[in-house]
Formats: structure tokens, C-alpha cells, sequence
């Protein structure tokens, strides 16, 4: 090549825009999980966690921020820098906050930038044998026949428990009443005891006690029937389409990430969830794998938004 190709060449080559390097931490990555250790979200975080730490060449470090419905853990992700190395692994819960707290300090859309969808779970609708009946149909025509005398439990108000519950009474036309608790341990020992005989309940930690016949499943959420309990109906098959929930996890960083790094933090989660090992603990959890690109995120974020909205307005939920 003479010189003057070679000049020609490397002005062309300068003219032409820098394409973006892709993103790599330097450093460990926190991981905020806003709940407490032990639920479904810290499991399911956690396997993440160390699924794209593999794949990240850094180590993912989940840190537990609990409390205020997972507000105090969320805002403190909110406010962080917005280069990578702080993320915020949410659930159902994250998308209606504005519509439970009107003076949140941020919105759970416009104030993060998404990731990844990671999984989606089914509930069961569960009734001590206290109550004698076995399907729907019988639980609505026991609540019709003693209107306000049933009553229903959920982990605290605004969760997704109570709003499943919101909507199926809203749905079958009853009144039965919500009684809300302060995290699962101790509603799991009135439920099991029949002291509050109903209850939407994530359908992977009922499946053992429904195995057993401790309690009776009516119905699971899901659009399909759950490998884990066959025999129970959908809602849908029960004459409740209206009623298919699913419960999402999903992970978000600080407004404001570089398109880079955002495409790196998404291939590595979503090849963490292609995995064997990954598929077959969601499997155990009774979790569906989502994945996806960090736009489906955000619409699944803004839907569930509007259709929870509904529902909070109409039964008038207001936060303890």
C-alpha cells in the first residue's frame, strides 16, 4: 500500500464512528435484594447471582436492604451510580408501589434502567380442611351463604397475596375478609391451623403441604396446570380466566446505564438462565424462566402496573 492509500485508509477509518467496546466490571457487583434473606426472591436472586458472577469474571454479591415493602432497598439502588456494579433484583411487588405509596420517592419505571425478565410463578389457591370444601364452586357458595364470616390471608397488605385475593372476590361476587400479616412465617402457621382458612400462596412452597392433603388446593394461577400439583384446576378451567396471575422477578439498575453495559449485564443473565443447572432449579421452585430483552422488562413492569392499579383503587388498598 503506498503512503498515500495508507493515509487515505486511516482517515476513512477515523471518520467512521467508534464502535462500543463491550462492558466489563471492575470490580465485585452488589446485587440488592429488598426483602428479607429466605423467600422466593433471595433464592431466586442468589442463583442469578452466582450464575452471571461465572459469567461476568466478577463476583455478584447479594446484599439484603429489607424493609418498607422493599422501598428502603430499592431507593438506596435508585441513587447509586449507574455504571454497573449496582443492580436491584425486584418482584411482583416493585411495579404497583406507586399506586400504594402516592409519595414515593421514585417511579419504579422512569427512576431505574431494566435489565432482565429472570422468572415467573404461579399461586395456589389453598383452603384448610376446616372449611369442607374442595373446589371453588364450593368455597364461593360457602362465602354467599355466610358473607363476611370467611377471611383470607396474605404477607401484608399490597402484596401480591392480598391482591390476588382483592381480585378474586371481586371476580366471584363475595365478601370475604382480607387479614393481613407481617411477613410468611406466622400466616403459614395460622393458615396450616385453620385460623385463616384461605389464602393465595406461592404455588412451589404450598405444593408439599398439598401433597400431603394438610390443605386443600382449588385452583393455581397459571395459564397451564403445575407439574408440581396436576390434579388442581387452573382459574381459568374454574371459570376465572380473568384470575391467571403470575408473579415476576426481574432486575434493574440506577437510570442512566450505558447501553454497553446494560447488553452486558442482560447476556449474562439471560445465559445464566439458558443454563441446565438453572432450568432445573426454577423447575424445583415452581418458577417459569422469562429472560428476555430489558424493553419486555419494562412493559411488564408498566402492564402490571395498570392492572394492579385497578384493583388497589377499586378495593381501596392503602398501605399500614
Amino acid at each position: 500500500m503506498t503512503r498515500r492509500a495508507f493515509l487515505a485508509a486511516a482517515a476513512l477509518a477515523a471518520a467512521r464512528p467508534a464502535i462500543a467496546q463491550e462492558w466489563v466490571p471492575t470490580q465485585p457487583i452488589r446485587m440488592v435484594v429488598p426483602y428479607p434473606p429466605g423467600g422466593t426472591t433471595d433464592v431466586l436472586g442468589r442463583m442469578v447471582a452466582e450464575g452471571m458472577s461465572e459469567r461476568l469474571g466478577r463476583q455478584v454479591v447479594v446484599d439484603n436492604r429489607s424493609g418498607a415493602s422493599g422501598i428502603i432497598g430499592t431507593e438506596w439502588v435508585r441513587n447509586a451510580a449507574p455504571d454497573g456494579h449496582t443492580l436491584v433484583f425486584v418482584s411482583s411487588g416493585h411495579g404497583v408501589l406507586r399506586e400504594l405509596y402516592p409519595n414515593l420517592p421514585f417511579d419504579p419505571n422512569d427512576d431505574f434502567t431494566p435489565v432482565a425478565r429472570i422468572a415467573g410463578t404461579a399461586y395456589a389457591l389453598v383452603a384448610h380442611p376446616i372449611l369442607a370444601v374442595t373446589d371453588i364452586a364450593g368455597l364461593i357458595a360457602l362465602a354467599k351463604a355466610r358473607p363476611g364470616a370467611i377471611s383470607f390471608a396474605s404477607t401484608g397488605m399490597g402484596t401480591a397475596q392480598h391482591l390476588a385475593g382483592e381480585l378474586f372476590k371481586r371476580l366471584a361476587g363475595i365478601d370475604i375478609v382480607h387479614i393481613p400479616y407481617r411477613g410468611s412465617g406466622t400466616v403459614r402457621a395460622d393458615l396450616m391451623t385453620g385460623r385463616v382458612p384461605v389464602m393465595f400462596e406461592n404455588l412451589a412452597l404450598m405444593a408439599p403441604v398439598l401433597q400431603r392433603g394438610e390443605l386443600r388446593g382449588l385452583a393455581v394461577t397459571g395459564a397451564d396446570r403445575s407439574p408440581l400439583v396436576p390434579a388442581i384446576p387452573t382459574m381459568a378451567e374454574s371459570g376465572f380466566p380473568e384470575a391467571t396471575i403470575e408473579g415476576w422477578f426481574g432486575l434493574l439498575g440506577p437510570k442512566g446505564m450505558p447501553a454497553p453495559t446494560v447488553a452486558a449485564l442482560n447476556a449474562a443473565a439471560n445465559a445464566t438462565l439458558e443454563s441446565p443447572m438453572a432450568r432445573q432449579r426454577m423447575a424445583g421452585l415452581g418458577a417459569r424462566v422469562m429472560g428476555g430483552t430489558p424493553r419486555q422488562l419494562d412493559e411488564l413492569i408498566r402492564t402490571e402496573r395498570a392492572r394492579w392499579g385497578a384493583v388497589i383503587r377499586d378495593a381501596n388498598i392503602r398501605p399500614e
